[in-house]
């Protein structure tokens, strides 16, 4: 896909209706270049089915017929649609375009959503969460409630992996730790991993009353409770980074334990899920055995004694 910019203006062209090619798989992509951990990449490789395609048009009230469905058909769409090649579009214009159409229709709410992927794609969080919550406000029936779920989730989880706990430079998680100023987390927030896990498990009890596509329905079902997984391994290797601080905050050994549990949701949901098998072994030994934390100087400044 061509950038320009750092945004994508890569859009194409099916059956006579532009969609968008991008979504928020492509925003977490980004996330995960700014983390630089390997347990992100894991996070983001359930993210590469585009979330584009028609809507069924099933919903006449809301005169909804696709997903970030813009402009009419040009002769220059037909050729490029013939030669398979990829339509460029100015994506700040499109923003302008999905307003437009709000103001024409300001009760669909896949206006809204398509209004709220396109300011996630530019990075303006606050208004993409804007529109997605005012897109679950009008869907009463529920038509479509799931893949705006879904994006709301990606979203949250993208502040999640962008935040410190995306940054976090770990030396290996064994039983010795050099402690790394500035690098280091000493507080999980439980909101930070709830918010976004209660979006992808709406998204999932919302599938029955999704009225898209195959492959949208697909995307969700199949990447939704892999992006839970993912979280839960996320929510535990934090609290054993906090365990590791070199300040004696009294919960160490608790922070492990519950850990533990986090990756056992996690294994439940993607049992083939490598990084969470291997914290559990790492989690379990810490349990057993204690562990140290060095100062900057490479002296003993925590010690934590094991269970066993």
């Amino acid at each position: 896909m061509k950038k320009e910019d750092g945004k994508d203006k890569t859009w194409k062209d099916k059956t006579g209706r532009k969609y968008q090619s991008y979504g928020v798989e492509q925003r977490l992509e980004h996330g995960e270049s700014e983390a630089g951990e390997k347990e992100d990449e894991q996070v983001l490789d359930s993210q590469k089915t585009p979330l584009s395609s028609s809507l069924e048009e099933s919903q006449p009230d809301q005169n909804t017929t696709s997903i970030q469905e813009s402009g009419s058909e040009t002769p220059e769409n037909d050729e490029f649609e013939e030669e398979g090649e990829e339509v460029e579009f100015d994506l700040e214009a499109q923003v302008e375009e999905f307003r437009r159409q709000i103001e024409e229709e300001p009760e669909n709410c896949v206006h809204h959503y398509n209004l709220g992927e396109a300011l996630a794609e530019l990075e303006e969080i606050d208004g993409a969460k804007a529109e997605f919550e005012r897109a679950l406000e009008l869907d009463q029936d529920k038509a479509f409630s799931s893949i705006v779920h879904f994006s709301l989730g990606g979203l949250y989880h993208h502040e999640l992996i962008a935040g410190i706990q995306g940054n976090v430079v770990r030396s290996s998680v064994g039983l010795h730790s050099q402690h790394k100023a500035g690098c280091q987390i000493i507080e999980v927030n439980d909101d930070d991993y709830e918010i976004p896990l209660k979006q992808y498990e709406a998204a999932i009890e919302m599938l029955d009353t999704l009225q898209a596509d195959e492959e949208i329905v697909d995307h969700v079902k199949d990447n939704a409770p892999k992006q839970i997984a993912d979280i839960y391994y996320k929510w535990a290797s934090d609290l054993i980074d906090k365990s590791r601080q070199i300040e004696v905050y009294g919960d160490e050994i608790k922070d492990v334990k519950q850990s533990l549990q986090y990756l056992k949701k996690a294994l439940e949901l993607s049992p083939n899920h490598s990084q969470a098998q291997l914290m559990v072994k790492y989690a379990r030994k810490m349990l057993l055995e204690g562990w140290d934390i060095y100062d900057e100087f490479g002296f003993v400044a925590k010690e934590i004694q094991g269970t066993g």
